[in-house]
């Protein structure tokens, strides 16, 4: 594992990068990457990896990191490859470690298996590795050549690096809306406004990420299990905003609290309350709040979601958790469904996806970088980037 070797030593020296890989290896590198994303949703708080051996042009071996604690994509690839590893070429996406954590440096088990030269695709940032990796290599007399498909490789890792720089996890923020913004009719009805496709997609985002996030209002209003029922994959931490524990005591959430871990964030000390849930299987996790504040603190919350080991954090809403989350330039990204149907309703009774962000001319707008627009069966999806003050992307 790349964290948790307990405290780091001096950061390495600036790493002359250089970038002359073959066509062969860049080609290698895109498979690389196809298997890395194999990893997505099960290797944090270890970066997502993909390797492969190559020898006279032909792939030996194959690997991924499928998940903390068990062997690197390095490893894996290595040891499909056997024999046939003598001589050739290793193709990853990441730095080799060379420190032990919960499994043995990789950069030994290069070495070990004569590899004569290693494409990587960046430096690991982490202060553990960050060139160590790539200098025992060359001190090995490996050749070693670095930034092969960079770009793809760090957005392939954008959770791992944002936790690594800021200590706060990627935040995506997800929601369903219809062809005129609502999230809802004037009576709350909510259920369905996706079609089926669209409901595995966001099945499949939840499988993607460590933790997915609602507040008290979407338990009320929705009586959602956020479990994966509908594609495959593991559930994510779930974690619920509920400042005073008043979450109902029938909610599908609680009912389900054995199925995947469920985190209640709240400012209550209630004894009872307490009690009752902690009974449920529910973990508790206490916040102060803010000067003037009556709302669980986030970035204190995303804060310890980042030291749990999650890093990638889905938000399903509801309106004042994502306006809270927009407003704190605490989100990364958004996705959103558009449904091909007209709600209606009055200002104050069908619910839009966002409130009052305090912005009040066009140039403070919130910027979408990157949007990228697909069709789900019969709704449109939009994805994209967010560029707003006080948001940090690395």
């Amino acid at each position: 594992m790349r964290l948790d070797s307990g405290a780091a030593p001096n950061a390495a020296p600036p790493l002359n990068s250089s970038n002359d890989a073959t066509r062969a290896e860049r080609s290698a590198m895109g498979q690389a990457l196809r298997l890395a994303r194999r990893g997505v949703g099960g290797t944090h708080p270890n970066p997502r990896v993909g390797a492969l051996v190559l020898l006279d042009g032909r792939v030996v071996g194959r690997g991924w990191h499928a998940r903390a604690g068990e062997a690197h994509a390095e490893v894996r690839a290595l040891e499909a490859a056997g024999e046939a590893a003598r001589g050739a070429t290793l193709v990853v996406t990441l730095e080799p470690c060379a420190h032990l954590g919960r499994t043995p440096p990789c950069v030994d088990a290069i070495l070990a298996a004569g590899i004569r030269r290693v494409v990587v695709g960046m430096v690991d940032p982490n202060p553990i590795v960050n060139g160590r990796g790539i200098a025992a290599l060359r001190e090995a007399r490996v050749d070693v050549t670095v930034g092969a498909r960079e770009e793809e490789c760090r957005a392939l890792n954008e959770p791992y690096r944002k936790a690594l720089a800021t200590g706060l996890p990627h935040v995506t923020l997800k929601a369903m809306l219809s062809l005129d913004g609502r999230m809802s009719t004037d009576g709350g009805d909510s259920r369905g406004l996706g079609g089926a496709e669209e409901r595995r997609l966001c099945h499949r985002l939840r499988a993607e990420h460590d933790a997915v996030l609602v507040g008290r209002g979407t338990i009320a209003a929705d009586d959602p299990r956020l479990t994966v029922r509908l594609v495959r994959g593991r559930t994510p931490w779930r974690v619920v905003l509920d400042s005073r524990l008043t979450m109902p005591a029938d909610a599908a959430i609680l009912r389900t609290a054995g199925e995947a871990p469920l985190i209640v964030a709240t400012l209550s000390n209630d004894p009872a309350r307490t009690a009752a849930l902690e009974a449920r299987g529910v973990t508790l996790w206490r916040f102060e709040p803010g000067p003037g504040l009556t709302t669980v603190p986030l970035r204190p919350l995303l804060e310890r979601l980042v030291r749990e080991g999650c890093y990638a954090l889905l938000v399903e809403g509801g309106q004042e958790v994502h306006t809270a989350f927009l407003r704190e330039g605490l989100a990364d990204r958004v996705a959103v469904g558009i449904a091909p149907i007209v709600v209606g309703g009055t200002l104050t009774g069908a619910r839009t996806w966002t409130g009052d962000l305090g912005r009040g001319h066009l140039e403070e707008a919130i910027a979408i970088d990157g949007l990228r627009a697909r069709r789900v069966g019969r709704d449109l999806w939009l994805e994209g980037a967010i560029r707003a003050a006080g948001s940090r992307h690395v």
